[in-house]
C-alpha cells in the first residue's frame, strides 16, 4: 500500500461490522482503527497493512479530537469516513433514565456530528464519502429500544442535513441494516429474553460489500441511503 493511496477511517472498529468494513476496504485503502482503548485498538491494527490507530472514547471530546489531529499528522488524507460506533440497549421510555438518554445520545449522535465536523475539511479536499450506519431503528420505530430509536432518527436528520450542506462536494451514504450477526445484537436479543440465532441475521461481511458499492460508484453519483433487511418470513 503506497503512501498515496486513499485513507478510511472507521470507528467501531475492532469489532463486528467495523472490523468487517475495515477488512473490506483494507485491500484498496489504508485503515485507520477507531476504538475505545488500546487493548482493543492494536490487536486489530496487525490485520490490516500500514493500518493507523484512533484511540479514544467518542463521548470525550478534548480525546477524540487529539487523537484524529495525531491519525491525520500520520496519514496525510482523509477520503472516506465510516461512523460506525454505537451503543444500544433494549429499555422502554419508562426504563430510560437521563444517565442513559445522555449515554446513548453523546455516542450515536453528538460525537458522530463531532467527528464529522472535524473531518469535513479534509474531506472536501479528498472530495471524499461519509458513511453513516444507522439502522433499521433510524426508520421503523421500537418503543421497547426507545433511546437507540431516537438516536438513530436523530442521526437520519443530521445526515440528510450534512448531504444537502455538502452535496457536490462530500458524497453521503446513510446504512440502515436490519439485524446483524455481532455481539451486539447477541446482547440485545438476551435483554429482550429471546433465544439468539445467527441464521436469522445478516453477515457483516455481506453488509460491507453494500458500503464497497457506495464507495466504488463514480464520483458523479451518490447512493444516498441503502436500507438492508432480512428474507425470513414474518
Amino acid at each position: 500500500m503506497t503512501p498515496e493511496a486513499p485513507v478510511a477511517l472507521i470507528t467501531g472498529a475492532t469489532r463486528g461490522l467495523g472490523a468487517a468494513i475495515a477488512k473490506e476496504l483494507s485491500s484498496t485503502h489504508r485503515i485507520i482503527v477507531g476504538g475505545r482503548s488500546a487493548d482493543s485498538v492494536m490487536p486489530a491494527l496487525q490485520a490490516f497493512p500500514n493500518a493507523l490507530p484512533l484511540i479514544a472514547d467518542l463521548a470525550d471530546e478534548k480525546a477524540l479530537a487529539t487523537a484524529f489531529d495525531r491519525a491525520m499528522e500520520v496519514a496525510g488524507r482523509l477520503d472516506v469516513l465510516v461512523n460506525n460506533a454505537g451503543i444500544g440497549k433494549k429499555a422502554t421510555i419508562d426504563e430510560t433514565d437521563r444517565v442513559q438518554w445522555r449515554s446513548v445520545l453523546e455516542t450515536n449522535l453528538v460525537a458522530v456530528a463531532d467527528l464529522t465536523r472535524i473531518a469535513l475539511p479534509f474531506l472536501r479536499e479528498s472530495v471524499g464519502t461519509i458513511v453513516m450506519t444507522n439502522s433499521g431503528a433510524g426508520v421503523r420505530i421500537y418503543p421497547s429500544d426507545a433511546a437507540y430509536c431516537v438516536s438513530k432518527w436523530a442521526l437520519k436528520a443530521f445526515t440528510e442535513c450534512l448531504r444537502e450542506q455538502e452535496r457536490g462536494r462530500v458524497r453521503v451514504v446513510s446504512l440502515h441494516p436490519g439485524r446483524i450477526d455481532t455481539d451486539m445484537q447477541v446482547e440485545m436479543q438476551a435483554q429482550a429474553g429471546r433465544p439468539y440465532r445467527p441464521e436469522e441475521h445478516m453477515r457483516p461481511e455481506d453488509v460491507a460489500r453494500t458500503v464497497r458499492l457506495a464507495l466504488d460508484l463514480p464520483s458523479s453519483m451518490n447512493i444516498d441511503e441503502i436500507h438492508l433487511r432480512t428474507t425470513e418470513k414474518k
